[in-house]
């Protein structure tokens, strides 16, 4: 169950799309394959088998979980580089540790995102709390990559740490869904995130039966991945279910439905609303650097392999509140 929600819906602001709007069709709906991350959390690859034109400004995301840790088993990633782009970790459920080269950090937890600007380069790690270690619990999150133009591919590393409280909350004229504006905004309504591409991110309940049509800007892509749940996207009516992205063609709104029934574990239909405007611009993607050229991918290798993205300190400036100041 997301940490982020209301008793009743209908005291929110409410969206709804211009009578005029033309419906977004669905070109395609893709299963997300399983596998595993760091050091072996198991995550779903939310855009494998996606054509790059159809995700520009966006790279990868990861449905990290949802698991069920028993005491000893969390897990996370190790110390490693990142150039180029900048990383979105949401946590819907649990906790997260982030460290960096910088001596930055932060925890996030139950509805928290933390933004990561990787910009000219750095060192992070990202962990479980030794006490979630301990116990064990729920796990679930989302990772994202968001890429940068070229002209702020260098710019100095960035972080907004983004409270769950701090969210924009919205819902449909029915009442029938709760929309969490991350970032973006959404028929003039602005989430906290703060973007160098223009982008929305938006995690959407949706409730049995309900369904949601919202104003999608004609300059941005549109996806859909569902977090849980099932039901239908567009206005053909196009299955979906756990685990599976939904690409969506040209047009001024986009539809997502929940099937009556849900299973007894999902109450109700988890989707993550994702928009951009594309950068356009040629991507070269290897690990954890995305650049333009090859040779920029070789300059961020070598610049990593002689210590130019930080080296790991002995001490960090890691606080409950966030990143610390430099």
């Amino acid at each position: 169950m997301p940490a982020v929600t209301v008793e009743n819906p209908l005291t929110l602001p409410r969206v709804a799309p211009p009578a005029a709007a033309a419906a977004r069709p669905v070109l395609t709906v893709t299963t997300a394959p399983s596998g595993f991350e760091g050091e072996g959390f198991p995550v779903r690859r939310a855009f494998a088998g996606i054509n790059y034109r159809h995700l520009d400004p966006f790279i990868m995301m990861d449905q990290m979980g949802e698991v069920e840790y028993q005491p000893g088993e969390p897990k996370g990633t190790p110390w490693h580089p990142h150039r180029g782009f900048e990383t979105v970790t949401y946590i819907i459920d649990g906790t997260f540790d982030h460290q960096d080269s910088n001596g930055g950090g932060g925890t996030i937890t139950n509805g928290d995102t933390q933004w990561m600007t990787a910009g000219s380069g750095l060192l992070h790690i990202e962990a479980p709390p030794e006490a979630l270690v301990m116990s064990g619990g729920l796990f679930h999150g989302l990772q994202l990559w968001v890429n940068l133009p070229a002209k702020d591919k260098m710019m100095a590393p960035r972080y907004q740490d983004i409270r769950g409280g701090s969210v924009q909350l919205l819902t449909t004229p029915d009442g029938g869904a709760l929309l969490r504006v991350i970032a973006g905004e959404l028929d003039g309504h602005a989430g906290p995130g703060i973007t160098h591409t223009p982008i929305t991110m938006i995690h959407a309940t949706v409730a049995p039966g309900a369904e949601v049509t919202l104003p999608w800007r004609e300059d941005f892509n549109g996806l859909a991945y569902v977090l849980a749940g099932s039901g239908s996207v567009g206005a053909e009516r196009r299955p979906v279910r756990t685990g599976q992205t939904a690409v969506f063609g040209e047009g001024g709104s986009l539809t997502v439905r929940a099937d009556e029934k849900q299973d007894s574990r999902t109450p109700d239909l988890e989707v993550v609303l994702l928009g951009g405007r594309p950068i356009r611009e040629p991507m070269a993607h290897y690990g954890p650097f995305v650049m333009n050229t090859r040779e920029e991918l070789q300059q961020a290798f070598e610049d990593f392999q002689k210590g130019r993205l930080g080296t790991v300190p002995a001490v960090h400036g890691m606080g409950e509140g966030g990143p610390a100041e430099d």
